[in-house]
């Protein structure tokens, strides 16, 4: 099987995009701007659907769903969350098609099935679910009112690329109610802690916790909570976000419920998401020249299995024993795959299983059953060891935990290596252009400079720590007084 991916070093992003199409995660459709995930990709997707769900219902959440059109009037309740998302909205003016009276065989608008209001595609799911919260909450009793939905979105984008920014995207979203601001805040961080650990224990990528600065904030939200991972080429990604909606969209919506006293007080709201761009960031955190690289917590096939055969009857030898591995291998919870096909040779299948970043691959031959013993070779970093058929499970067993293990503290490395701290906007420069990464840099704080210095050198500001420590210290770009750095990249 031919690879032939361009290297990182000479095109990065074709390489990405290389990559997701030949390793069968995604490709472009018919529809402009839209993906189609292939079954490999969304396995993968399932995998962190699964587990993320699981993690939300840990922490009293539960699914709901609600309807994919918003109507206009409806969607412009909440002004700043409507002016931040209007560029983006995909509109429904019309419910039917009819014939082209010029032309047979076309389809045309029907004119007289304009529809009364105009329906917005949803690009995020506030509007809908905060109208109808309206009619679940009235006490406080009823709260708080913890809700997540899988769903799609559409936000109506001009460039795209495979997960990264198309379309129409996949995503989770959660919207919560509270009776006081101290839990809503409680529910904000608490949801980023839960992404923080999805995204680093499952995903292998390290993040940074931190606050969005107020022209980065969510549109709507009084404080934006987010990760931010850093790729392999240097450019940051934000990797989930929670928001701290305060009392805005209660209030656009009229979301009341009477507390203990009696009295009508307003509630207090969250939301949160996660989408497929973390399939992006999966790709170009720890994939390699060869294909992808996956960690073994969210691989659809942990091991695969390559027998080496010359023959039916050495096949059914070795066949006989790889059954027996694979059940012991399932009993431990191990996702494994025989490939057994005869159509291919073993050559193409280890170049194929390489590409879509199997974390481990067993071949076995006629020697290695006289012999008992398994060879076995890491995705990873590309080695090969032979292994005794005694305890094999277990061999393979901790050395996924170990593969995840260390996927992790590379990525690690590589963001500490690329983290710098700057004073003066020169070195500043100097340092995104030749290293990249994240740039620590004190900031005066105000917009004004944030968007300067974006507008010189296309970096904005990912987050401010939670960690950060509070300093005094001088802005890298105006020079007047700062309390602390915040992290510059340029980003996805």
């Amino acid at each position: 099987m031919s690879k032939n991916l361009t290297k990182r070093e000479e095109d990065y992003s074709k390489w990405y995009n290389e990559l997701v199409v030949k390793a069968d995660l995604a490709e472009n459709s018919g529809v402009r701007g839209c993906m189609v995930i292939k079954p490999y990709g969304y396995a993968i997707w399932e995998k962190m659907q699964a587990e993320l769900d699981r993690m939300f219902k840990e922490t009293g959440h539960s699914n709901a769903y609600f309807p994919l059109f918003v109507p206009k009037s409806m969607f412009e309740a909440e002004e700043k969350n409507a002016e931040g998302f209007a560029k983006e909205c995909a509109i429904v003016t019309h419910y039917r098609l009819t014939n082209d009276p010029d032309n047979k065989g076309k389809l045309i608008v029907d004119p007289k099935a304009k529809l009364e209001e105009e329906l917005i595609v949803r690009p995020t799911s506030e509007a809908i679910i905060w109208s109808t919260y309206k009619g679940w909450v009235q006490s406080y009793r009823d709260l708080p009112l913890l809700i997540n939905q899988w769903a799609n979105v559409v936000r109506w984008e001009m460039r795209t690329r495979l997960f990264l920014r198309t379309a129409e995207f996949l995503w989770q979203e959660g919207h919560t109610a509270h009776a006081t601001k101290v839990e809503a805040i409680e529910e904000s961080e608490r949801m980023m802690n839960v992404y923080a650990d999805f995204v680093q224990n499952f995903m292998a990528i390290p993040v940074v916790k931190g606050l969005k600065t107020e022209s980065e904030r969510f549109a709507g939200a009084e404080e934006t909570y987010c990760i931010e991972a850093l790729m392999q080429d240097g450019k940051a990604l934000q990797a989930g976000t929670s928001h701290f909606l305060g009392q805005n969209f209660a209030k656009a919506f009229d979301v009341k419920f009477a507390n203990q006293e009696g009295k009508q007080e307003y509630v207090w709201g969250t939301s949160w998401g996660v989408s497929t761009r973390l399939m992006g960031a999966l790709v170009m955190t720890h994939s390699d020249d060869n294909g992808l690289v996956l960690p073994p917590n969210l691989a659809p096939i942990q091991v695969v299995i390559v027998p080496i055969h010359k023959t039916d009857e050495q096949l059914k030898a070795i066949s006989d024993q790889v059954d027996e591995l694979v059940v012991s291998l399932r009993k431990l919870g191990i996702s494994v795959k025989y490939d057994d096909r005869t159509t291919h040779k073993p050559g193409f299948k280890f170049a194929e299983w390489e590409l879509k970043g199997v974390p481990l691959r067993i071949a076995i031959g006629p020697k290695d059953l006289e012999n008992g013993t398994y060879e076995v070779a890491r995705r990873d970093i590309l080695t090969k060891e032979v292994v005794s058929k005694d305890g094999i499970e277990n061999f393979i067993k901790n050395k996924l935990n170990q593969i995840q293990e260390e996927l992790f503290n590379k990525a690690i490395d590589y963001r500490t290596e690329h983290t710098t701290e700057v004073n003066d906007f020169e070195e500043f420069k100097t340092v995104l252009e030749s290293k990249g990464g994240f740039i620590s840099a004190h900031w005066d704080g105000t917009s004004e400079t944030e968007e300067k210095i974006k507008d010189l050198t296309k970096a904005t500001i990912r987050c401010i720590p939670l960690d950060r420590v509070e300093e005094a210290g001088s802005c890298v770009f105006t020079g007047n007084p700062s309390v602390g750095r915040v992290l510059f990249a340029k980003a996805y």
